[in-house]
């Protein structure tokens, strides 16, 4: 076989890495920019259609099941293909970034997947995009064991069958890569993530009795499902392995994409896996969306939407009929609590609390859900098996009592409660420190006992720029203004300082993060994505 032509990729201004000669090989580059070529044209396309949507939204303040689909959701005859046997069984799982240590505790976890982050729990570094898809060839390979220099602790695998799946999830179609360049224009992000991954360890995975199964952030539309279906298809037969070998799980974490879980399904019906609820961002979307739609659409304080308010119901209720419908699974939430090693009764509340959120999942037909840590795996399956049993799933639970109109699933008035002074406050408590940490490249933060992503940081500037502009008044009386914004951010980066101390305050980024947070959150041109203007801080 001769050598592969150079690629026409640039690496465009990052310092060399360990061993990256082994992710960003000739051959694999090459793939990436044949992915750009061909694909990057459609994503932008549909990037511009986002904006013509939102335009719309703004205008009509309304949502519906699109009318020019009608006959793919009444036709009850199509299904999505049989999930493979490493994706079958699916109660349990967890989510992180692609660290070294991440990736042994992961799959060591106990949990039957691993959502492998290259998307909201990994800030964007050219380090953690190419050492994290490193960590994942090492780990397929087993060369992944290591130990911690700062602890002395070592990590190792365990047997290969008792590791969970992973399934892999790249960044969302509106980032790009700075730092792989094609005739001068950077790569998306999704691209590159997928790229090498899938270049790398398709057939590795199909050899270890899996195959390379992905999580889709972010997506808007069944359009936007069609064309990781064609990206799919094109991929598939590049590097020489059976159609349908690729599965997709669907991350249905926009409003838009809540009206269109079954034409999504279909989009991918030979790479379909399934579909999953994500809260943050899909109140940040909806934030988003409907931001100038007047009082009936503020939400309240993030910690008092939970998934038992009316609309949360219908919007998880409806992926559970409609996966289950399609042959699909149906995967829950996350539960994001981190155990305290030194308060037992901050644990024994948390953990009671994650039990009821995982046994009502559960109970409402979902074949799986999410964790954080390692500690809640246990619990999670303890509510799972209380339903499955020996079962992989529950698909066979149809749901057919579920009825939920268009009406529903935006109907934000519905919930009893309201916007408090604390939780203006605990928004810029948790947007500063996460954007902090992300400036420092994490992208998982812990924060306050909960193991916050992006979608953390994206929800709490919205409900700062909405409170804002529909002009709320906090029980207390005092008005959501910029000016209380600001004067809450100061106390905060006060706070922060004494918390912390001037040395430790000086290394971090915290006047930076200070300044971010303001301007997406009081910036009246609101930004898509919190990420987009952080990215151009981020060092790295």
């Amino acid at each position: 076989m001769s050598a592969p032509a150079p690629s026409p990729l640039a690496v465009v201004d990052a310092e060399p890495l360990p061993r990256q000669e082994e992710v960003l090989t000739e051959a694999a580059l090459a793939f990436v920019a044949e992915l750009h070529r061909r694909f990057t044209p459609r994503r932008d396309e549909l990037l511009a259609r986002r904006a013509e949507r939102r335009a719309e939204i703004a205008r009509t303040s309304t949502l519906d099941f699109l009318p020019e689909t009608a006959a793919v959701r009444a036709d009850d005859s199509w299904k999505v293909a049989p999930a493979p046997a490493a994706l079958n069984d699916r109660r349990v799982e967890i989510t992180g970034p692609t660290d070294r240590k991440m990736t042994i505790n992961a799959l060591n976890s106990g949990a039957k997947v691993w959502l492998a982050d290259f998307e909201d729990a990994s800030a964007p570094t050219w380090e953690n995009v190419v050492l994290g898809q490193l960590n994942l060839i090492d780990a397929y390979s087993r060369k992944v064991d290591f130990t911690d220099p700062r602890s002395g602790k070592s990590y190792a695998l365990k047997p290969a069958d008792e590791l969970a799946t992973v399934v892999m999830r790249p960044r969302g179609w509106h980032l790009e890569e700075r730092h792989l360049a094609f005739d001068g224009r950077p790569v998306p992000g999704a691209l590159v993530d997928f790229g090498l991954y899938f270049f790398h360890n398709a057939q590795r995975l199909i050899d270890l009795g899996k195959g390379p199964y992905f999580y889709l952030p972010k997506t808007e539309s069944h359009l936007e499902a069609r064309l990781w279906n064609e990206i799919f298809v094109f991929a598939q037969d590049y590097v020489g392995i059976p159609q349908g070998t690729v599965r997709a799980t669907v991350l249905i974490e926009t409003i838009t994409a809540a009206y269109e879980m079954e034409e999504i399904l279909y989009e991918l019906r030979d790479h379909a896996a399934g579909l999953n609820a994500g809260r943050w961002d899909y109140l940040f979307s909806i934030v988003k969306n409907f931001r100038d739609g007047g009082a009936k659409f503020v939400l309240p304080d993030r910690n008092a939407v939970t998934m038992t308010a009316p609309f949360m119901r219908a919007y998880t209720e409806l992926l559970v009929r409609t996966c289950h419908k399609r042959g699909a699974h149906a995967i829950g939430g996350m539960a994001a609590f981190i155990p305290s090693r030194k308060d037992a009764e901050v644990n024994k509340v948390a953990f009671e609390k994650v039990k009821a959120d995982k046994d009502r999942e559960a109970g409402d037909g979902f074949d799986g859900s999410w964790v954080a840590h390692p500690d809640l795996v246990p619990i999670a399956m303890a509510s799972f098996d209380a339903v499955l049993g020996e079962k992989p799933n529950q698909k066979d639970r149809l749901r057919e009592d579920v009825s939920v109109a268009a009406g529903d699933l935006i109907a934000i008035d519905s919930l009893d409660a309201s916007p408090t002074y604390d939780g203006l406050v605990s928004a810029v408590q948790v947007g500063t420190r996460y954007i902090e940490a992300w400036l420092r490249g994490l992208g998982a933060v812990a924060i306050f006992n909960l193991m916050e992503d992006a979608a953390t940081a994206e929800i709490s500037r919205s409900q700062i720029w909405q409170w804002i502009n529909a002009g709320v008044v906090f029980e207390n009386g005092q008005k959501a203004t910029p000016e209380l914004a600001r004067k809450v951010a100061a106390e905060e980066l006060a706070a922060i300082r004494e918390e912390i101390g001037e040395e430790a305050f000086a290394a971090g980024k915290w006047q930076q993060a200070h300044d971010l947070l303001l301007h997406v959150s009081l910036d009246a041109d609101y930004a898509d994505f919190l990420t987009l203007p952080a990215y151009e801080q981020l060092v790295g």
